[in-house]
């Protein structure tokens, strides 16, 4: 399927490894000029050169940003003035019993993964509005909709990233502009190989961490094994290209059937 992308200037957030790297990768095949961000020079290296070994015609370049720096924030806007697609998936996440989470950790969870966003649609959106066509995906979690009793922080910034999709979507009314959210369930992204990995150093092999993992903490889910982050970045393709045109404000599960409701 043509997802006529070509020449598309995508922007994805967080994106030199796991969802992030996927989404970017699946965006360059299809002929999207893409920009990447990380953290370090050294991350995006290797992302671009991960991207043009699958596909080597891409476009792509990077750009250095920590979220959590409004002053970085501003400079990515500065290198990056304009584009066609935003894909909001930078974003933290950390176990933490809710008596030990400080205000200082509720502010930074809602700095990376709310705000990050935020900032970035209040330069883009309008542009897009402008130009006639765009697209917002923020990748939220089936978190955002059950809660994590582990991470509570983290959960409830994935809510807000619903709120603001939904909210912007509303002022698309009668334009090619949509602002969507994705809700991917458990994903074998790298902080969760990490997991899987320390699991498995008492003693698991890794598919009796991850048998152990949905039997104890998912049981819900229908798939019963962890999402590959290409499936996650499949669905996101999709999503940012004329082809959904109809999707719009739309919360889209791709969560293995966790969440139990129609």
């Amino acid at each position: 399927m043509d997802l006529q992308l070509t020449n598309k200037t995508a922007l994805v957030t967080g994106s030199t490894a796991g969802i992030g790297l996927a989404i970017a990768q699946r965006l360059a095949a299809e002929g999207a000029h893409l920009v990447l961000t990380g953290r370090t020079e050294a991350r995006l290296a290797e992302a671009k050169a991960a991207i043009l070994q699958r596909t080597p015609a891409a476009a792509v370049r990077g750009v250095a940003v920590d979220f959590g720096d409004v002053a970085q924030i501003d400079a990515l806007l500065k290198a990056v003035p304009a584009v066609d697609i935003l894909v909001n998936n930078v974003g933290i996440f950390e176990p933490k019993p809710f008596a030990d989470i400080p205000d200082a950790d509720w502010l930074r969870f809602f700095e990376v993964n709310v705000l990050s966003g935020v900032r970035l649609a209040r330069q883009y959106f309008p542009q897009m509005l402008d130009q006639g066509w765009g697209r917002i995906l923020f990748i939220s979690s089936e978190s955002g909709l059950q809660i994590p009793a582990e991470m509570i922080h983290c959960g409830t910034t994935k809510t807000a990233q619903l709120a603001v999709a939904r909210g912007l979507a509303e002022l698309t009314k009668g334009t090619a502009v949509t602002v969507n959210s994705l809700l991917p369930g458990p994903t074998a992204s790298e902080g969760v190989e990490e997991f899987l990995k320390k699991l498995a150093g008492e003693g698991k092999t890794r598919a009796e961490a991850e048998h152990a993992f949905f039997r104890d903490a998912r049981p819900s889910s229908l798939l019963q094994r962890f999402i590959t982050v290409e499936e996650i970045a499949d669905t996101a393709a999709y999503l940012v290209s004329p082809l959904a045109a109809a999707t719009n404000g739309a919360a889209v599960r791709a969560d293995g059937g966790v969440v139990r409701s129609i």
